[in-house]
């Protein structure tokens, strides 16, 4: 502990002790002490007395002297030239502290403490090209300017405290004006959350029955496997970005023949590809290719409803780790190797590791899985929800080069409604289907198409 200590005083302590060593030396260089006009040498270990008249006595001969007098005076030079640069830092500091705020007082004090250290720099300067560098008191000289040191030093780091004050302050507000805005932002999305609800686009099943089961809530959780699905697209695209993939020479390869209205407008044809593949099977038991009849479908109405339920508020890779071979697992597996080609997996993240897992029915630990396994867990979702209809929810798909129909369709580009001169366009044609529409008895859900 007491070596901590010495260690921690003796930083602060060492400048001046430096200081005091040196004016002690040159006290020694001089080999003299007055007191009362007599002076003390040392000579063979005894003092001896000598008069004002005798010269004083040296252990060094004049050469040695000199060169140590030189350098004295050399010392006591660098000193005031730092104490003097020291005190341009500090004040110059004072005046950007003063703009802001901006203080008119503070802000002329430090321009004319600049300006007068100028003009001790420059005297500095004038002394040494014209080697006028002698000092009447080399110890008072070397005192005042470490002392000078000293108090810029302490002035500047003052001021730096006063800067980091006024900067947390700043935080402090900006932090409280933030949490206004925050409780501001909740306050605003919980009246659109209500209005949302009254229109009745995220409408509740009354205590989890299936005689509660309506159209509107098919439609809320079909708008919830959209954006699902958008957020796996977009993933996809920037994996793609990243492994210097040309997307207009892929997009136009998942839609032959197809002009884009505009640059951004190919990202729809990535999520046509993923939504024709996650899909596919959609009217059919578990995504198989067999239908089943009218009382099978509605015998197993209630078992399609439970699993919904059982999975709604479940994270997919945990019901995947509890449930390795259930019937989600198979779909998510068979879908994942279906989706992503080995040769497109390969070219975005240099291996097959992830495809090598979900064969052997281990879960990838990756971002990309898991944007997939959400989007196959919507999906799979909205497949269970269809299949807990009575009659059976369908889901429907619309050719190319079909007349567009506001009944069954829905553009996501309104540019193909204008001609090229801006004149109403009277007949558009479907260039590919982005997302499936769905009946539900006499409730249609559009598909989602592009025009051209």
């Amino acid at each position: 502990m007491d070596s901590v200590k010495r260690s921690a005083v003796t930083p602060s302590k060492s400048r001046l002790a430096r200081t005091f060593a040196k004016v002690l030396h040159i006290r020694a260089v001089a080999g003299v002490s007055s007191d009362d006009g007599i002076h003390k040498t040392k000579s063979h270990g005894k003092i001896k007395k000598n008069s004002t008249k005798d010269p004083p006595v040296s252990l060094y001969n004049n050469d040695e002297d000199e060169e140590r007098q030189k350098r004295a005076v050399q010392e006591a030079f660098l000193a005031k030239l730092f104490a003097s640069l020291s005190s341009v830092k500090a004040e110059y500091a004072q005046l950007q502290f003063s703009q802001f705020p901006y203080d008119v007082e503070g802000i002329q004090s430090a321009d004319q403490m600049i300006v007068l250290e100028l003009k001790n720099l420059s005297e500095l300067k004038q002394s040494y090209l014209k080697k006028q560098l002698n000092e009447t008191s080399l110890e008072t000289s070397l005192l005042l300017s470490e002392i000078q040191e000293q108090k810029s030093l302490l002035k500047t780091y003052e001021i730096t405290s006063k800067k980091l004050d006024s900067q947390i302050k700043l935080k402090d507000s900006e932090i409280t004006f933030l949490k206004e805005k925050l409780v501001e932002v909740n306050g605003d999305n919980k009246s659109i959350e209500k209005r949302i609800n009254s229109s009745g686009q995220f409408v509740k099943l009354e205590n989890n029955q299936l005689s509660s089961l309506r159209p509107s809530h098919f439609i809320a959780y079909t708008r919830q496997t959209m954006k699902s699905i958008r957020v796996f697209v977009r993933l996809l695209a920037s994996e793609m970005e990243s492994a210097n993939w040309d997307l207009d020479a892929a997009a136009s390869s998942i839609e032959l023949g197809v002009s884009f209205w505009k640059e951004n407008h190919k990202c729809f044809a990535f999520e046509s590809f993923v939504c024709r593949e996650m899909f596919d099977g959609f009217n059919y038991p578990n995504f198989s290719t067999h239908p089943e009849s009218s009382s099978e479908h509605k015998r197993r109405a209630n078992v399609n409803f439970d699993m919904f339920l059982e999975m709604k508020s479940v994270r997919p890779a945990d019901y995947l780790a509890l449930k390795p071979k259930s019937t989600f697992a198979s779909f998510c597996r068979a879908k994942y190797l279906k989706l992503v080609h080995p040769k497109m997996e390969a070219s975005l993240f240099g291996d097959l590791n992830t495809r090598n897992l979900v064969s052997s029915g281990e879960i990838p630990e990756t971002p990309f899985f898991f944007a997939f396994s959400e989007m196959a867990k919507r999906v799979w979702l909205l497949h269970c929800l269809a299949l807990s209809f009575y009659p059976e929810v369908s889901a429907y798909q619309v050719k190319k080069g079909c007349r567009f129909s506001e009944v069954l369709m829905e553009s996501v580009n309104e540019e193909a409604f204008l001609s090229s001169d801006g004149a109403p366009e009277t007949d558009p044609r479907v260039g590919f289907n982005v997302f499936p529409g769905f009946k539900i008895g006499k409730t249609i859900f559009q598909c989602h198409v592009y025009l051209c």
